[in-house]
């Protein structure tokens, strides 16, 4: 699970800083997995949060458009952006208070959470132990491939070298 909280700001170009908000500018995210499939896609206001769950791996693309008309007339847009990953992107005493848990449940839901998150990452480093493991085979084969062709071409051009030799000294006679 990623949790994104953003910000956006507009300069003023009156005061020489940026306005605290932005009313009117809205931001239009969206989320591609590692095969550039797109995850989310969805307008958001000035100010806000988004969340998404993905169940693959890898390195995923956020990107952050602006609807704002003013872009091309020279005003400028500060975005602020924080990301949170995994268990940190989960606001327990928000969840306690929807669902109603004791301490105790909240306490319990917070370990199952963190038993899954282990779990995930487990997985995710089984996978790229075995991307790793089929390039190292790929490339031995490789090396194993160049070192048979290499002697292959040794002993073909040191054949070729005693054959013209031979030719050489019986031509010049002195064998």
């Amino acid at each position: 699970m990623v949790t994104g909280n953003y910000k956006v700001q507009l300069f003023d170009p009156k005061t020489g800083g940026f306005m605290p908000s932005s009313p009117g500018i809205g931001m239009h995210v969206e989320v591609k997995d590692p095969d550039e499939k797109l995850i989310m896609s969805k307008v958001y206001s000035s100010e806000g949060k988004f969340t998404f769950t993905s169940s693959m791996p890898g390195e995923h693309i956020i990107c952050l458009y602006s609807n704002t008309t003013k872009w091309f007339s020279g005003t400028q847009l500060r975005v602020h952006l924080d990301i949170q990953v995994g268990d940190h992107a989960i606001d327990y005493q928000n969840v306690a208070q929807k669902e109603k848990f004791t301490e105790l449940q909240l306490r319990i839901r917070q370990l199952l959470d963190q038993v899954e998150q282990i779990t995930k990452e487990q997985n995710y480093q089984r996978y790229r132990e075995e991307r790793f493991r089929m390039t190292s085979e790929s490339t031995n084969q490789r090396v194993l491939w160049w070192s048979i062709t290499q002697t292959a071409i040794l002993l073909l051009m040191g054949f070729w070298q005693m054959k013209h030799l031979k030719s050489f000294f019986e031509a010049k006679k002195l064998v």
